[in-house]
């Protein structure tokens, strides 16, 4: 697959994650798809991270390592920044829980938090290996 279609593919997911992010409380099948659809989220960047070794692209495995990065250390931030908001005005909680739910989509969406967190911290750690050849 092109690189081109796989990131396209990646953002459709993501957007379709923070949409369903807002979703309170599923249960049963809907509990399911969103579980699914979080998982499936993981799918295009597992690809590019196969054939950026496959190619040896260190490029690509380079963008991957930094989103992952970026999404890991926000995630931290804005999950403290929400468990401190307790004390804040209703509107900072909300406004806080949207930035969480916007930065972190497929970590909400999936509602078991942590594994949403464990996918992102597993896509950082196979983008950051060293190629084996070197």
């Amino acid at each position: 697959m092109k690189k081109s279609l796989l990131y396209s593919l990646w953002a459709v997911l993501y957007c379709l994650c923070v949409g369903l992010g807002f979703v309170d409380e599923a249960y049963g099948f809907g509990k399911f798809m969103l579980v699914l659809t979080g998982i499936l989220f993981f799918l295009p960047p597992a690809v590019l991270v196969w054939q950026a070794w496959k190619e040896k692209d260190r490029r690509t495995l380079k963008i991957l390592r930094l989103i992952s990065l970026v999404v890991l250390i926000l995630a931290l931030v804005l999950l403290v920044l929400n468990l401190l908001s307790v004390n804040l005005t209703s509107q900072a909680g909300l406004v806080l829980h949207v930035l969480l739910v916007m930065f972190t989509a497929p970590m909400v969406c999936i509602q078991y938090w942590a594994l949403g967190l464990f996918l992102w911290a597993c896509l950082l750690m196979v983008s950051g290996k060293k190629f084996s050849a070197d």
